[in-house]
This record gives structure tokens, C-alpha cells and sequence, in this order.
């Protein structure tokens, strides 16, 4: 019973559950993104091109022996498509951190009072030390 009830203490956590929550918004957003960049930035890049379309793009590679329909194929365009899905996540994140960061800066609590100066004592010691470093 002592493993079953220290896996609920460490499942029940809160760092977990935020993990768990962001997870799940994350799968979701993945696909709003996939979405964004198969229907809307890709056609536009393929018009701009003359009407190729990048995921489907490959290079086949020639293997003596093999007919045309069966040699290997490297799919860069995948690739292509896959780094444009990271950069539009990768900016879209920053842009929401960056949005989150000047809320929380914004009702950041600046009412702690600065630190009082040291004693005088405190001061004369630390003017010997430091007199007795350059000797």
C-alpha cells in the first residue's frame, strides 16, 4: 500500500498537473499550427514558387538494379515542412511568454522596502579589509 499511496502523492503534485495541462494544450495547439502552416503558409509559398508544394517534395536516389518506382526516396520536403511547423511554434510561444512576462511585471509586488545600509561599524571594517587587500 506504501507505493500506491506515494505514486498518488507524487501524481496529485501540482508541478505534475500543470506538466500534464500543458501537454494537452500543447498537442492541441500542435495541430492548430499543422493547420496553419498545410492550409494557409504553404499554399502561399508554393503560389510564390510556382505552384510547388514543399511537403511532398523528394529526391530519389539512384540504386543500379531498381526500377524507377522502387528506389529509395529522400523527403526533404517533410523535413521543409516540419522546421516551418517549429519556427511558427517556437515564435508563437515566445510571443506568449513574452505577453505572460509583462503581465506578471506589471502586477509584480514593488512594495518591499530596500535593504537598510549597514552600520557604521560595518562600514569601517569592511574599509579596513579592504585596505589591508591592496597592502
Amino acid at each position: 500500500m506504501g507505493l500506491v499511496s506515494e505514486f498518488k502523492k507524487f501524481a496529485l503534485r501540482g508541478n505534475v498537473i500543470d506538466l500534464a495541462v500543458g501537454i494537452v494544450i500543447g498537442a492541441a495547439f500542435k495541430d492548430i499550427v499543422t493547420a496553419l502552416v498545410d492550409k494557409i503558409i504553404m499554399p502561399v509559398i508554393g503560389a510564390i514558387t510556382g505552384g510547388i508544394n514543399y511537403g511532398e517534395r523528394s529526391v530519389k536516389l539512384p540504386v543500379p538494379g531498381l526500377d524507377a518506382a522502387d528506389q529509395p526516396e529522400i523527403g526533404y520536403g517533410a523535413l521543409l515542412q516540419a522546421s516551418i511547423n517549429f519556427l511558427i511554434i517556437a515564435f508563437a510561444l515566445f510571443l506568449v511568454i513574452k505577453a505572460v512576462n509583462k503581465v506578471e511585471e506589471q502586477f509584480a509586488d514593488d512594495s518591499e522596502p530596500d535593504p537598510a545600509p549597514p552600520p557604521e561599524d560595518i562600514k569601517l571594517l569592511r574599509e579596513i579589509r579592504d585596505a589591508l587587500v591592496k597592502e
